[in-house]
């Protein structure tokens, strides 16, 4: 964090950047020395802050584009210049696809495929000015590449996020680059909600090979890598961050040991 990943003098925007992963994003940005600026529909319950430096909260709905632009410009009056965009206000309630309303399918999608495509436009538009350029990083996560039931449209959007990533990488280079963080289990403050009490948190945490969920602060660390100098050639890339991923399931159900269904799979 005190060379290639330095940020000062970086003005950095987070959606979302005021709970959850998007706080740990912006204190993470905070802590590396840029200027940051989270929005959300609403300020967060407490003030985004690392070492009496706090991020600054201004208010938008991400899905509107006078919002977006109007965001935008407050931020380029303000600070003269727009560095970094890090999308990552999304998500999606619990809801089984066949029970989804059209209406519930449509606003998960909005919220998580074409609000980062708007922000990333109006955000492109500025960064494309300056001399030099900027980068943009999706949150997305593994749901995009794996089975998400109960959150299907949630998961489809992920995907399209990563192929947004891509596209938006060779059409906005040289000097905008475009990446993706996709990321696995999560600790947050909301985690109780999804994983139960302590012991039911400590149970998932351990499915993971590293064996625990990624803190917040892990998925920002990646962010910021991304944004910095360090990453100067990297665009369009994807980076995992899901602590070595899911263990098979076929695992689990095998009643041979490792060491024969390990031979097994190699000579298969």
């Amino acid at each position: 964090m005190e060379t290639g990943s330095n940020m000062t003098g970086s003005v950095v925007l987070v959606t979302g950047g005021v709970r959850g992963v998007g706080a740990g994003i912006s204190r993470t940005f905070l802590r590396a020395g840029a200027t940051v600026v989270a929005c959300a529909r609403r300020p967060g319950d407490d003030p985004v802050e690392v070492d009496g430096r706090a991020a600054e909260f201004l208010p938008c709905d991400i899905r509107d584009p006078e919002q977006v632009q109007g965001l935008v410009d407050r931020i380029v009056e303000r600070h003269g210049r727009l560095d970094v965009l890090v999308n990552n206000a999304g998500g999606a309630p619990f809801a089984l696809a066949a029970d989804a309303s059209p209406k519930f399918h449509s606003k998960i999608v909005e919220l998580n495929l074409l609000a980062p495509l708007l922000v990333s436009q109006v955000a492109n538009a500025q960064m494309q000015t300056q001399d030099s350029g900027g980068a943009i990083v999706n949150i997305s996560s593994v749901s995009g590449s794996r089975p998400s039931p109960g959150t299907a449209a949630y998961g489809a959007a992920k995907a399209g996020v990563d192929s947004l990533t891509t596209s938006l990488a060779v059409e906005w280079a040289p000097r905008v680059r475009v990446n993706s963080v996709v990321v696995g289990l999560v600790r947050t403050e909301l985690a109780h909600l999804h994983y139960g009490d302590e012991a039911g948190i400590a149970a998932v945490g351990n499915t993971v090979p590293l064996g625990r969920m990624a803190c917040p602060e892990d998925v920002g660390n990646c962010a910021v890598f991304l944004a910095s100098p360090l990453a100067a050639y990297v665009s369009g890339s994807t980076l995992t961050v899901h602590g070595g991923g899911e263990r098979p399931a076929f695992l689990a159900a095998a009643t041979a040991s490792t060491s024969v269904t390990a031979s097994t799979e190699e000579k298969a």
